[in-house]
């Protein structure tokens, strides 16, 4: 619903916006992507669409078994669906589209679908940002103050933090679209990325681009560095708390329940600051859209993966799920078999 309402807003912002512009034309946007080589294409193609289908299965597997297993209705796992459900939306926002361009050998893309896939980009981009911080407490709370576990993270808190992560990233997500749509782009509008990332599309305005890089700057400490530091804070108490346990067992129980968290925190920041703090220094723009590939797809590929390999409750729910799912399809055979028979 709220996604719903905020694209509504930006819709009609940007309805307006043309109505009031009617007099200035914008050509479609040209998505280099990640090689001009003829050959590369179909090799790119299909690792891509490898690579989005493993995504959306791992992912969709994670939200129908937490949903499937009563044991797994915790907040930790309440908290994973989500972050799920955030990937498959984030890496959709990029992809498909990549992978359209890639098939027809058509590299442009609108205007509007430019700032549309801008727009959700920054939307899901944060929202994994802010459900990483939200998991990092949810361990600090689990961890430090296992007694009042469930006294803390009751359903209302878990439901009200959610909500707080979505209007957050869509207020910055929707802020970000209308600074956006005040500038006005010439000629030469060709993106060296296989998206519409909102950094290149800045620096190919005509006009004065000051708000945008000044929000950019202040977006980047609200949303990345204050979430950032409150995970950094919540391990180093997690970590604190962890040795002042005597028995080894214990803190290898301790530090397995937040491992997963911890390797999908350090992937997703790692390779995004990574990219991005690069690009004051590396000059070659394709570089950094090969860059980009690591925390926009790598890593919502991989998530399902660490969470289900090194969680034991996971890995058991899937079995039982998957054990289901098979049982079910061989008594729908055997019963079709029998009927066929008699018939």
């Amino acid at each position: 619903m709220s996604v719903c309402i905020s694209s509504c807003l930006f819709e009609d912002s940007y309805t307006s916006y043309m109505e009031q512009e009617n007099d200035t034309q914008f050509s479609d946007f040209i998505l280099l992507g990640l090689s001009e080589e003829a050959a590369m294409q179909p090799l790119l193609f299909w690792l891509f669409l490898s690579m989005y289908l493993i995504t959306l299965a791992g992912n969709l597997l994670i939200i129908l078994t937490t949903i499937a297993a009563s044991h797994l209705h915790t907040p930790m796992y309440f908290f994973l669906s989500s972050l799920s459900f955030s990937d498959i939306c984030f890496i959709s926002t990029t992809v498909p589209k990549m992978l359209l361009n890639l098939h027809i050998q058509d590299k442009s893309i609108t205007y509007k679908g430019c700032l549309s896939q801008m727009y959700f980009f920054i939307l899901f981009a944060e929202m994994d940002i802010f459900l990483l911080s939200v998991m990092a407490y949810d361990r600090f709370v689990a961890i430090c103050h296992p007694l009042r576990y469930a006294t803390i993270m009751k359903p209302q808190l878990c439901g009200l933090l959610l909500l707080a992560s979505w209007i957050m990233s869509l207020l910055d997500s929707l802020l970000r679209g209308l600074l956006v749509l005040r500038l006005s782009f010439c000629t030469d509008l060709e993106i060296p990325h296989y998206f519409c990332e909102i950094n290149q599309v800045i620096q190919l305005a005509c006009s004065d681009a000051l708000l945008n890089v000044i929000e950019m700057y202040v977006a980047t400490v609200l949303m990345g560095v204050i979430p950032l530091s409150g995970i950094a804070v919540s391990y180093s108490r997690i970590v604190s708390s962890i040795l002042r346990i005597t028995s080894a067992r214990g803190r290898y129980k301790a530090f397995s329940t937040c491992g997963s968290h911890l390797s999908v925190v350090c992937m997703f920041y790692g390779t995004g600051l990574g990219v991005y703090l690069s690009s004051a220094t590396t000059p070659n723009s394709r570089a950094r859209a090969f860059a980009s590939v690591m925390y926009t797809v790598v890593t919502p590929m991989l998530n399902p993966f660490i969470y289900s390999l090194r969680n034991k409750d996971m890995k058991g729910a899937l079995t039982s799920l998957v054990s289901t799912v098979t049982f079910s399809e061989r008594s729908e055979c055997f019963s079709w078999g029998r009927r066929s028979s008699h018939g």
